[in-house]
């Protein structure tokens, strides 16, 4: 009972000690987790009495924020297993030791606070927070007068989400951080052997929390490891607001332009406006300006995009290209939109385009475009006008002036799946071509009866194609200018999946085995005399083998009387669900010959089409291998192979960490973001 006492009274000493010195202090003594009410928080209201039960608890939605005023002051409330302490000297707490003050707080093991200096000191798994941003290291120190503190190598975490590592962090109350020889990153992954994507290493940071910015000192910036980018000041964002400034530079070098420089400006000019300019010096060409204004309105928004130049040193013209793309709601479910690109000359994609010919080829046609949309239940209505620039030597493309659509859906109605488009065009050309004008009205009515399960599928599919058409020919053609045209079609679509479990390499999987089926017969019909309004061939591949119809469009319904084949297994992880490893193989079989062609084309013969093969794998996290070949058993040739290596970042663990990082620090060259 003594030491009752004595404990007792070194408390009230020491409150009296703190009252005395005009800095406010409370002290708690208490067992772990139970505390005063916190200065600054909503008061709670009284309780309502009720007749009949007594008092009746209310609770409030939130603390509120209570700024403080010019000398105003709060308390500060501590928390921990034991106290003691000496009067007007110092005090001591041990034992899941706590300090709050307004909206700073430290932690550790042991607390100590010396009152000549005001500084309270946490050793031991410290903890210091203000305003939000939490630093974690072995000791820490707040000053909780001026509301300041520091923290030898600390991990750190930033209000805004960055976060990293550094010898030394000093936090003010300003709201004003700096670090010391330390890393960024835009998410801190503090798990062991998990690094983010993208970081910066200085020697100095300054991370002003009101401005909501970042500067590095003598700053690297690394992806992956590597050392991309050096500069004795780099400025960056540390939330997703935008802000106006240089984005990153680009260097280019090529034989039509010459090196290249491009430093692009952003402009915030309002949240739902900006404006990125870009010079483009090009010691071939000369300077030209590049421009992106864009426009977000509550029901209308679109893009103005431009390049121009004054006068090609080569050619001695000027040289441009626009476009702009606008959407805009006009009320009880309609929608507008236009998509306009003007381009001054024909080899302008040749000289000043983006990429490298041989791999992402030039585009040469490109749209101007204007219509209106409306949705109504399960019907969706489209009409348009779709004209083209076409740049030489590419041919001339049909016009759609007008193109009129609906389409009704109904998905699930007693199982059963419905679609059917119906659809007008105008078709015109150059009279230069020598080729018709025409009208054509198609639709294409379509059934199926999805059956799903886990373990298998069958999908039976009745589609019928009828198209109309009324051509314009040349004076003096013997053509026959009105044609009708209706081809059945039908389908049956079904696949099995086995799945098995299995250990590899010391990992539990489960291996599947998933055979397929997709069978196809369309009848003959003799479309020779339709001319081709917007159609061509598809390509081989995947997605082509397992359609109904060969063709892009509509003009051609390729008769058929074919099976695919296509077996596929997977390596599933059976605790991610994550898949690991994949391989596949499809082939199609003719049982007669296909004889509908597009003009010039020759007939598929029947038999065995090329086969497709091809595989994929998860090498590490979120980077995945891939290969397909297309092979040709008749010729004993192999027609196509494609090799890939794909990068899809936030896939798993800290490689979420690592979209976070990419996006913000784009953002913080590319404020477009």
């Amino acid at each position: 009972m003594p030491d009752k006492q004595v404990h007792t009274n070194e408390v009230s000493s020491l409150r009296r000690l703190m009252r005395a010195r005009r800095k406010p202090l409370a002290l708690l003594l208490s067992l772990p987790g139970v505390w005063c009410s916190l200065a600054g928080a909503q008061e709670a209201p009284p309780p309502d009495i009720a007749k009949s039960d007594g008092l009746v608890l209310r609770t409030v939605p939130a603390l509120v924020d209570n700024p403080l005023g010019a000398g105003d002051d709060v308390p500060m409330y501590v928390r921990g297993m034991h106290l003691t302490g000496r009067t007007n000297v110092d005090a001591t707490v041990d034992g899941d030791a706590e300090a709050r003050k307004y909206r700073s707080f430290v932690k550790g093991d042991r607390l100590t606070y010396d009152q000549d200096s005001d500084e309270v000191v946490a050793r031991g798994n410290a903890r210091l927070s203000q305003g939000g941003n939490l630093f974690l290291g072995p000791e820490a120190h707040m000053y909780t007068g001026a509301g300041d503190g520091y923290m030898l190598t600390p991990t750190y975490k930033l209000v805004t989400g960055g976060g990293g590592k550094s010898e030394r962090a000093d936090v003010e109350a300003s709201n004003v951080v700096t670090l010391q020889r330390g890393t960024y990153s835009a998410c801190a992954c503090t798990d062991d052997g998990k690094t983010p994507a993208w970081y910066i290493k200085a020697s100095e940071f300054e991370f002003d929390q009101e401005q909501q910015e970042g500067t590095a000192y003598n700053g690297i910036l690394f992806f992956q490891g590597v050392p991309i980018l050096a500069s004795p000041y780099l400025s960056f964002p540390t939330s997703n607001e935008r802000r106006s400034g240089f984005l990153a530079p680009t260097f280019t070098q090529s034989t039509r332009t010459g090196f290249e420089l491009a430093t692009p400006y952003y402009f915030n000019i309002a949240p739902n406006r900006d404006l990125t300019l870009t010079p483009r010096f090009m010691t071939k060409r000369g300077v030209m300006l590049n421009g992106d204004f864009r426009y977000l309105e509550p029901t209308y928004a679109g893009l103005f995009h431009f390049e121009y130049l004054p006068k090609d040193r080569i050619t001695g013209d000027a040289r441009y290209t626009f476009t702009w793309q606008h959407s805009q709601a006009l009320g009880y479910g309609v929608n507008g939109y236009v998509n306009f690109t003007k381009v001054s000359d024909d080899t302008y994609p040749d000289d000043f385009g983006a990429g490298t010919n041989f791999q992402t080829g030039v585009q040469r046609v490109y749209n101007r475009e204007a219509g209106l949309t409306w949705g109504y239940g399960n019907w969706s209505f489209l009409a348009r006008v779709l004209k083209y620039q076409t740049l030489a030597p590419s041919a001339p493309q049909y016009e759609s002036v007008p193109e009129l659509s609906a389409t009704y859906s109904r998905l699930d109605f007693h199982g059963f799946d419905f679609t059917m488009p119906i659809r007008y065009n105008r078709f015109q050309i150059a009279s230069s071509t020598g080729q018709p004008n025409g009208e054509r009205i198609y639709a294409q009515p379509t059934l199926s009866y999805p059956i799903l399960t886990p373990g298998y599928f069958i999908v039976p599919k009745v589609i019928f194609n009828a198209a109309a058409y009324n051509i314009d020919y040349p004076n003096g053609s013997t053509m026959q200018s009105s044609i009708t045209r209706t081809v059945p079609t039908l389908s049956l679509d079904t696949g099995l999946t086995f799945e098995r479990p299995l250990n590899l390499f010391g990992s539990a999987m489960r291996q599947t085995l998933e055979p397929r089926l997709f069978y196809v017969y369309t009848p003959y019909r003799n479309q020779s005399s339709i001319p081709i309004f917007d159609s061509a061939v598809s390509d081989f591949n995947l997605a082509e083998i397992f359609s109904e119809n060969s063709f892009i469009g509509v003009d051609r319904i390729q008769d058929a009387n074919r099976v695919t084949a296509a077996l596929t297994s997977r390596l599933i992880d059976a605790e991610s669900g994550v898949e690991r490893g994949r391989v596949w193989y499809a082939q199609r079989y003719n049982f007669t010959r296909s004889l509908v062609t597009m003009p010039g084309g020759t007939p598929e013969d029947a038999g065995i089409s090329d086969f497709l093969v091809g595989g994929s794998a998860l090498l590490y996290r979120n980077i995945t291998f891939s290969t397909a070949v297309q092979y040709s058993p008749s010729t004993s040739q192999f027609n196509r192979s494609d090799v890939g290596v794909t990068w899809r970042p936030g896939s798993d663990g800290c490689s979420t960490c690592i979209t976070a990082t990419s996006e913000t620090l784009c953002r913080s060259w590319d404020r477009r973001h």
